[in-house]
């Protein structure tokens, strides 16, 4: 017996689960703060059924709709005071992780008026926060059911998360119909992102059954997306259901493990050459499967099994399927730095250090071909 899990948030899935479960609104407060991030919202039609849901609630709202990708401490600090001025007492996030992770880190903000902007980083856990309602509109980030936000910190440029009871969603809405005009690119970085923390989460030293099970459920739902990784051709809408699901799935088993080094290195690429995230953590998933197959061969042939292909077979799919042109130079991964990152380090087979770290960097174009 081995599945201790935490996972307290109240998910409705299915189509028109917003429209349909207006009242599961109700309990949060007469007056909110959606959190946005540009267009995607309001094309998606994530928007205006959240709108109609909490009209029909008689439930007072305002929209902030300029949280930034990888959103920013400051921006959220500056949301979080915004909440405060209107009297919000709960927050909608709608979106895809930045979004979402930033409506997270609004409600902590809001509701600790004497915080300062990087203090979220060393809050006391679980600190206050307003509850939080989540409406995915992309399939990868698994934030509608994780205890994580990813901020960028504001001074340094650097993303580092906060975790803990005050970061879970109260409610999270999932309906796959809100990704169905996510354009190509972000399609295939998103479903990259769930894969990888699938792949990560199957792998990792904090695993158990259950972790396992929620990933090689991701995992299989992702395999036909995979093996079409080398064109530009979008999903249909079954394929669409698939990666959303998928995506929860994955969010379900880094829940419990949370991820590996792929997805700490993978910051560097974002915050430095601005490759999207998904890419970003795929591009060291070979090491990662090379580091598997020395210290945890048995557990990579179970996760073989479920793909039903071998590493070495996955590793030639996301080579020829993930292009960008970034070559991080020996020098500039020397000076790399990860302090504060060692959990993830620590989940990774083998163990893994900053020097590992640096290695990886300054190696990368030979682990991915770009």
């Amino acid at each position: 017996m081995k599945f201790d899990c935490y996972m307290p948030v109240s998910v409705v899935s299915g189509k028109g689960a917003v429209r349909a479960n207006g009242g599961r609104l109700r309990p949060f407060g007469g007056k909110c703060l959606i959190v946005t991030g540009g267009a995607s919202a309001k094309k998606s039609g994530a928007l205006d059924d959240c709108i109609a849901a909490l009209q029909a609630e008689k439930t007072r709202y305002e929209v902030f709709s300029g949280i930034e990708p990888n959103p920013q401490t400051r921006t959220c600090y500056l949301v979080g005071a915004k909440a405060r001025q209107i009297g919000a007492e709960f927050i909608i996030g709608i979106g895809g992780g930045s979004p979402m992770d930033a409506a997270k880190a609004v409600a902590i903000y809001a509701a600790n008026p004497e915080m300062e902007e990087l203090a979220v980083y060393k809050r006391a856990v679980p600190a206050k926060a307003l509850p939080v309602v989540l409406i995915g509109t992309t399939a990868g980030t698994g934030s509608e059911v994780t205890g994580v936000s990813v901020l960028t910190n504001s001074e340094t440029g650097k993303k580092k998360s906060i975790s803990g009871a005050d970061c879970y969603a109260a409610l999270s809405f999932c309906d796959y119909r809100y990704t169905l005009g996510v354009p190509a690119a972000i399609t295939k970085s998103t479903a990259l992102d769930a894969f990888a923390h699938a792949a990560e989460s199957y792998l990792a030293a904090s695993a158990n059954d259950l972790s396992r099970t929620y990933a090689a459920r991701a995992i299989t739902l992702l395999r036909p997306f995979l093996c079409g990784l080398d064109g530009d051709i979008l999903p249909d809408e079954a394929m669409r259901e698939a990666l959303y699901t998928a995506s929860i799935y994955a969010g379900l088993a880094i829940n419990i493990t949370g991820t590996c080094f792929p997805h700490t290195v993978g910051y560097y690429l974002t915050e430095n050459y601005g490759v999207p995230h998904g890419f970003a953590c795929i591009a060291f998933l070979p090491a990662l499967l090379r580091r598997a197959k020395k210290y945890c061969p048995e557990t990579l042939g179970a996760m073989e099994s479920v793909i039903g292909m071998s590493a070495e077979t996955l590793i030639s799919l996301l080579s020829g399927g993930v292009r960008f042109f970034v070559t991080v130079p020996a020098d500039e991964a020397a000076k790399a730095v990860y302090a504060g990152q060692i959990k993830n380090f620590d989940r990774t087979p083998g163990g893994f250090t900053e020097a590992d770290a640096r290695a990886a960097l300054a190696s990368f174009r030979a682990d991915f071909p770009c």
